[in-house]
């Protein structure tokens, strides 16, 4: 499927990828997904980190947040809704995200998916795809939004006034 392209961001810094994070997780409510993409080293375990320590911030909360690389799953209260960070790379067919809870997640959480590539048909069609890759510094990364889902174009043109793009 082809995704409607809705933003392309450049960040110089990692700091400056975590602010991005910071304020795309902010808008962030339960049955949002957004699929991290790009290749190993691309950032996306540090965009989803950003995310998840931004809202647990807000909670007064401080807390160290591993990759969910051998676990597949993590997950953080924050309160009202929880938050789910998979990394999917492992995952041998998409049929094991249903064992993992994943499917219902989507319905019921905020979900950070790195790897969703390996959820196959299983992949929500709703979801805001956000690929990541290597800028031409390097620390810098290229950031390109995406998504057949209109009520994604209308929060990331009010989050960009913020961004100070």
């Amino acid at each position: 499927m082809q995704m409607t392209p809705l933003m392309s961001l450049t960040s110089s810094s990692p700091d400056e990828t975590a602010r991005i994070a910071a304020r795309l997780g902010a808008s962030l409510g339960a049955g949002d997904v957004v699929l991290l993409q790009g290749p190993l080293g691309a950032g996306k375990s540090h965009f989803a980190r950003a995310v998840i320590q931004s809202r647990l911030a807000e909670l007064g909360c401080v807390e160290d947040v591993p990759s969910p690389s051998f676990t597949l799953v993590q997950t953080y209260d924050l309160g009202n809704v929880a938050l789910w960070h998979a990394d999917l790379y492992r995952l041998g067919d998409p049929s094991e995200t249903i064992e993992l809870g994943l499917d219902l997640a989507f319905d019921e959480a905020i979900c950070l998916v790195e790897w969703p590539e390996r959820l196959g048909d299983l992949t929500p069609p709703d979801a805001l795809h956000l690929y990541l890759e290597m800028g031409s510094a390097p620390e810098a990364r290229s950031l390109r939004f995406a998504s057949e889902a209109p009520a994604w174009a209308d929060r990331l043109a009010r989050l960009t006034p913020s961004l100070g793009v």
